[in-house]
């Protein structure tokens, strides 16, 4: 049976995991549909971005999630999916304050929008005592690229620098690039590869850089000049944003690893790859592409494959992230996942680890041990803050 999600390819090598289908939903008179009303023991929005003409049964994100709303149902507590638009921010920031939890589903960029609304109605109703996950202040502690940054000094870091304005980008990155490898630029937040750029010096003398972007997932370069492209980076430091610069992994034809947490515990991994050409012949040359196809083929959390890289996790970088960046359990997202690529190997062959980003804001999909666990991490967190 075929994953509701498109993004998921397999599970290990077994093949495509089956989803438990969405219980029969209630409508609401207020028009938010009701999965498995329990009686008085909590209740939990789950909210994503959606038209609000459109019944939210219907969006795509409602059968993606469906495992995790029906998991929450089964512990007990009631789930109320509700679809966001900016257009609808007050009332639903009246409606939210009714609820013991929300739990959020938004990506940092949405088309022409961003969370700047999203995430001061989430402030909002948190302070009246609803908890949040994952709160904005979580976002910006740990869920934006510039974690990269602030935990540099971990087994996972590397030689990454940050731009806080653009005379800053303007004045340091010229003599970071021409020192030696390609670069990867990563604007502040964002998601699919947006403002995500290779650069490559190709005539120092005369200026000349080639960039590639990642969120085209293909192998199309442009050739400009280094003080051209510093120009195009602008408007990624508009409202106080930043530009995180990282050296390019060689590494990266050989696909990246997503690894899952519910909030401290590790649930499952993921494995992204450019496409083969054995499987699409168009495809373009996985040495070429920036960005990684959306497919992902998922993995439990004790597959012999990962174990290694789970214990650096575990004992070590987890630790580490929660002590560098100020995040107390208390706070860390019910769901979230670190993305590695692989760094160069060990005098021993041994496999090394790049982290390339932190996701909080939207994590979908996701392993299969996801909803029962997520499900019990609401409602030990249950009542009101």
């Amino acid at each position: 049976m075929r994953s509701e999600d498109p993004e998921v390819i397999a599970v290990g090598t077994a093949g495509p995991p089956d989803l438990p289908p969405l219980r029969s939903p209630t409508s609401a008179p207020s028009g938010i549909v009701m999965c498995a009303m329990a009686s008085g023991v909590g209740r939990v929005a789950a909210v994503w971005r959606g038209d609000p003409a459109t019944p939210v049964t219907e969006s795509r994100n409602h059968s993606r999630l469906a495992p995790i709303l029906d998991a929450i149902a089964d512990v007990g507590i009631a789930v109320e999916p509700v679809a966001f638009s900016e257009g609808i921010a007050d009332a639903l920031a009246e409606r939210l304050t009714v609820f013991d939890g929300v739990l959020v589903w938004v990506d940092p960029i949405s088309g022409d929008g961003d969370r700047t609304v999203l995430d001061a109605l989430l402030r909002n109703v948190a302070s009246q005592g609803t908890w949040v996950s994952a709160h904005p202040d979580a976002i910006l502690k740990m869920g934006t690229k510039e974690v990269l940054h602030r935990t540099r000094s971990l087994g996972w870091g590397a030689d990454t620098h940050l731009y806080s304005t653009i005379d800053e980008f303007r004045t340091s990155f010229p003599a970071v690039l021409t020192a030696g490898e390609p670069r990867v630029l990563k604007q502040h937040r964002g998601n699919g590869g947006i403002g995500v750029w290779k650069v490559t010096s190709i005539d120092r003398h005369a200026g000349v850089v080639r960039v590639q972007h990642a969120a085209p997932r293909d192998d199309a370069t442009e050739d400009m000049t280094l003080e051209a492209f510093i120009a195009r980076c602008s408007p990624y430091f508009a409202a106080a944003g930043k530009l995180i610069d990282q050296p390019f992994a060689p590494r990266l034809a050989e696909g990246m690893i997503r690894a899952y947490f519910v909030e401290r515990d590790m649930v499952g991994f993921a494995r992204q790859q450019p496409a083969n050409r054995t499987v699409d012949p168009n495809a373009p040359d996985p040495d070429r592409v920036l960005g990684m196809p959306a497919a992902k083929t998922m993995y439990p959390a004790d597959d012999p494959e990962f174990q290694a890289l789970r214990s650096l996790l575990e004992d070590e970088w987890l630790p580490g992230l929660q002590r560098l960046v100020d995040v107390a359990d208390a706070e860390l997202p019910v769901l979230w996942d670190a993305d590695f690529l692989y760094g160069p190997r060990t005098d021993r062959g041994d496999d090394t680890y790049m982290l390339c980003e932190i996701n909080v804001s939207s994590v979908i999909p996701f392993p299969e041990a996801v909803p029962a666990k997520l499900a019990l991490a609401v409602k030990r967190r249950g009542g009101r803050a």
